[in-house]
């Protein structure tokens, strides 16, 4: 029988389920639309994409390193409670072994795991968990040698924040610590030079408006906006930062006493840039019993 594009509507209006599952639901069922839904609902596509709608902003960053490329990848869930799942500790795990064979999230989620695409494996597993689950990103750092560190773990290699250093040298005990260093301090890039120039100029503007509000000549403000531009660079770039171990020292000369240069970093951290609509405690139940 011909499967047309409205018959794969019908089935994706019906069950929420994506295109391609709806077209292979009718194909193995030959058209017959009753016979497809339950397709897709013993496969678990149908449970799954109803959940698709929900907010995953908790999860996991999972990190590994094979030789010169390390490999982070961030999997949401909807609760905490699911990143202390062994199963989904598992998956992602799993997921970030895949990761170091490939280049990018585009690659990966397209990348065979147990013999289906890792983004199939993870829209079956909703089904399993009972939660809207999300392959989010993945960031990767190639050099001569590559740290890694995950904070707050919640197993061996996984937790709420991943950081990867990229670096030449021998002593992996300081990489080790420059890792930590990232995930407490934030930086926003490697150096002045990584630093994007729209962020610096924003910055600029309102170093600007906040000196002139102060009524002192513009040769004295030139002169502010210039000390406040040096400390935002010292406070934003990982090599200017005061290194949390010897505050004494910047980044960059704790590297240098440590025979390490620093070549790149990638930090990961658990729902950052997720926007989480807050909905409140009666406004919930009277949702839930579809009013």
């Amino acid at each position: 029988m011909t499967i047309t594009a409205a018959m794969v509507k019908d089935l994706r209006d019906s069950t929420g389920a994506g295109m391609m599952d709806a077209k292979k639901a009718l194909q193995e069922t030959n058209g017959d639309m009753e016979a497809a839904v339950d397709w897709l609902r013993t496969k678990g596509l149908a449970k799954a994409a109803k959940k698709s709608g929900r907010t995953a902003a908790e999860g996991l960053v999972a990190v590994t390193v094979a030789g010169g490329k390390g490999v982070a990848v961030e999997v949401n869930s909807e609760t905490d409670f699911v990143g202390k799942n062994a199963d989904f500790q598992a998956m992602v795990r799993a997921i970030a072994g895949v990761a170091i064979t490939v280049g990018d999230i585009d690659a990966l989620k397209a990348a065979e795991l147990d013999g289906k695409p890792v983004d199939i494996v993870v829209t079956e597993k909703i089904a399993t968990i009972g939660e809207n689950l999300n392959l989010r990103r993945m960031a990767v750092v190639e050099a001569a040698n590559v740290a890694a560190y995950v904070h707050n773990a919640a197993a061996d290699g996984m937790g709420k924040i991943g950081v990867l250093v990229g670096y030449t040298g021998d002593n992996a005990a300081f990489a080790k610590q420059v890792a930590m260093h990232i995930a407490a301090a934030n930086p926003a890039a490697l150096s002045e030079a990584d630093l994007d120039p729209a962020f610096i100029e924003r910055e600029r503007n309102i170093l600007t408006e906040q000196a002139r509000e102060s009524g002192k000549p513009e040769a004295v403000i030139a002169k502010m906006i210039d000390g406040r531009m040096g400390k935002f660079m010292a406070e934003n770039t990982l090599l200017g930062q005061a290194f949390v171990v010897n505050p004494d020292l910047t980044v960059a000369a704790a590297a240098k006493e440590a025979g390490v240069a620093l070549t790149g970093f990638v930090r990961l951290e658990v729902g950052e840039g997720i926007v989480v609509e807050k909905e409140d405690f009666a406004a919930e139940v009277a949702k839930t019993a579809g009013r």
